[in-house]
């Protein structure tokens, strides 16, 4: 074993959803080691037949990040690692590998939907042994110890083939190279009905998905084309590349922009849908209809029991606070709890291991359940076709049927991208500081009725979580949401979410920035987004 000198980290504090920088930080001498090391000191001995589970998205510095791991577990006390064939383990799949065979945790690597490559982005966050994000607790610790590092160990030894299946000795600690596609495909094998799929298929049912050459394409090709019968090329940018070729893995309309063409195209397949960096996210589409990740969480919800794994019904439903209120509405109808936690799928883990609730999702295209600990895109993509092959009906005549149903929820996100971070907590605080003096003020001819700074007490382990977001709540039930992202690398991610509620079924066919404009304007003005930004336009709207 060799113990090597270090100085402090760098002072910055990784978020829940773990540490995210730049490739050249990671690769600085001893930067990827000090973290490592301080999850490793955080967690303390291991017992000698401790498991842990490494892999990631493939992005550019995952195989170098990989070896140093191995390196490291090896001189502390880990009796096997399971990894997976060539580095990869989509994040739903790496939570499948940990629940399923009891693995102590996982070290994940990647960056989610951020771009990957020399320059660009990468990522590492620890999962506890129930397959999901560590809590804050852990992540708090982790932090704490990172800055009073003085010294690494790991243990002098030659690099591990990853793309040979099989095991090798590192020093004492066992390495297991897995298929890193089988254990998830079983999974999602035992959780729909795949003969109903196959027959929809069978019978002409024509679907794409891309994978915007990310972790999923092995997982779509052997789900989709194999075991479903899907036509080769149904999945497109299907080989997982080191930069994503060139593009941004966020499954949304302006990134995925190939299958938005072809989706509102002419002789469009009849279902579209795409993931993205690490597989934890999905977009779905009909022929020329997209379906929003709000919508999409409450329909699968209220057709859940067409599903084998959820025939028997739901315990509940979570939502992120930013997420639209569609879901609610389902969850009364079923008489099943509703919940509204802070964005963190950390926040959902908490309540489905204490049984709560059964299905969760997020506005930022994030859908999954209590099958694993972590939002789940293949899955989210397998449920909807599953309901498509039960029901017999196109996407857009479920989804507006349940509009009829339920009533339409308008809703949009606004996102600034790479906004100066000054600015950024500026425009915040502003909000902050006038938002005891909102309620009763009529804006853009909206009647506030409460602003506040999102607050969620945990209703498991009585947790608080407090600064989640500004929310201006209107008297018509209407409201705007702003909060900044913590997923970027360089500057801030500022999100703006809009929505109204439409009941009346003769009015569910508005252009949804249409239907939202006096809540666009009012979002900005109240804000001051122009003059605090220097923006007059979001990057990206979906």
């Amino acid at each position: 074993m060799r113990i090597v000198a270090t100085t402090p980290f760098d002072g910055q504090k990784p978020g829940t959803s773990g540490l995210r920088k730049k490739v050249k930080v990671f690769a600085q001498p001893h930067y990827l080691e000090n973290f490592v090391q301080a999850v490793f000191d955080t967690l303390g001995p291991v017992p000698a037949t401790a498991v842990l589970v490494v892999g990631g998205d493939g992005r550019y510095h995952n195989r170098t990040a990989i070896q140093t791991i191995l390196k490291m577990a090896a001189a502390h006390g880990f009796g096997r690692v399971l990894v997976g064939q060539g580095g990869i383990l989509s994040t739903p799949a790496a939570s499948c590998v940990i629940r399923k065979y009891g693995a102590f945790g996982g070290l994940i690597l990647s960056a989610s939907h951020n771009p990957g490559g020399p320059d660009e982005d990468f990522g590492i966050k620890y999962n506890s042994g129930n397959g999901g994000p560590a809590p804050e607790s852990v992540t708090d610790a982790i932090y704490a110890r990172s800055l009073a590092l003085t010294e690494y160990r790991l243990i002098e030894a030659e690099d591990v083939d990853l793309d040979r299946i099989g095991e090798v000795r590192l020093g004492a600690m066992t390495v297991q190279v897995i298929d890193p596609v089988a254990d998830y495909a079983d999974l999602m094998e035992s959780l729909f009905d795949f003969a109903a799929i196959r027959g929809l298929i069978a019978g002409g049912f024509r679907l794409r998905f891309d994978a915007m050459h990310a972790v999923t394409g092995p997982y779509a090709r052997e789900i989709l084309e194999r075991r479903l019968g899907a036509p080769a090329g149904t999945v497109i940018n299907g080989v997982p590349l080191e930069d994503f070729g060139g593009g941004h893995p966020d499954p949304n309309l302006v990134y995925a922009e190939e299958l938005v063409a072809e989706m509102f195209g002419q002789n469009a397949p009849d279902f579209g849908a795409a993931s993205d960096g690490d597989g934890d996210r999905n977009m779905v589409l009909g022929r020329n209809f997209f379906v929003t990740p709000s919508d999409s969480l409450a329909v699968l919800a209220a057709n859940a029991t067409l599903c084998p794994a959820y025939a028997k019904g739901i315990a509940g439903i979570a939502r992120s606070m930013p997420t639209s209120g569609a879901a609610d509405r389902v969850a009364a109808r079923l008489g099943v709890p509703c919940f509204e936690t802070p964005t963190g799928w950390k926040f959902f883990g908490n309540l489905m291991d204490a049984g709560k609730v059964t299905l969760c999702g997020e506005e930022s295209f994030g859908t999954g359940s209590d099958h694993v600990r972590e939002k789940d895109g293949l899955w989210a993509v397998l449920m909807w076709l599953n309901v498509l092959a039960r029901r017999g009906e196109s996407v857009e005549a479920i989804v507006r049927q349940h509009w009829a149903e339920y009533g339409r929820n308008y809703y949009s996100r606004h996102d600034y991208e790479g906004v100066e971070s000054a600015a950024a907590n500026g425009l915040i605080a502003h909000l902050r500081d006038t938002a005891a003096s909102l309620p009763g003020t009529v804006l853009h001819g909206y009647t506030v009725a409460m602003c506040d700074d999102f607050a969620y007490t945990d209703p498991v382990d009585g947790s608080v979580s407090a600064g989640q977001g500004i929310r201006i709540l209107f008297t018509d039930g209407s409201r705007v949401v702003f909060r900044l992202s913590g997923t970027g690398t360089s500057g801030a991610t500022l999100r703006v979410y809009v929505e109204r509620y439409e009941a009346d079924s003769s009015r569910h066919d508005q252009p949804t920035q249409q239907a939202l404009a006096d809540l666009i304007a009012l979002a900005g003005d109240v804000a001051q987004i122009a003059a605090r930004t220097g923006r007059d336009a979001p990057t990206v709207i979906t």
